[in-house]
């Protein structure tokens, strides 16, 4: 008997990212986090980005442990990581 194996399970997460200091909006740290997770999607929906800080409406699709450890990368160089939550307007 042959065992198949199982595809995973794709899913998409909306998170804010807050680049809150002037080097962290210099840096391309989404572009860094698709490198060392390419099984990681990310689609930028909102932005606004000055020289000094940064705020992005981000989603993001893949494995539930590839998202949450690109979410750590992130984290871990100093970008502050919020879930963008559904509002009852939007189903």
């Amino acid at each position: 008997m042959e065992v198949s194996e199982v595809e995973p399970v794709t899913i998409q997460k909306k998170v804010w990212l807050t680049y809150p200091k002037t080097d962290l909006v210099r840096q391309p740290l989404l572009w860094r986090m698709s490198r060392a997770f390419p099984g990681v999607s990310f689609d930028i929906r909102q932005a606004s980005v000055s020289d000094h800080i940064g705020i992005m409406a981000v989603l993001l699709e893949g494995t539930e442990d590839e998202i949450h450890e690109a979410i750590l990368f992130l984290k871990n160089a100093g970008i502050v990581v919020e879930p963008i939550e559904k509002t009852v307007v939007e189903g």
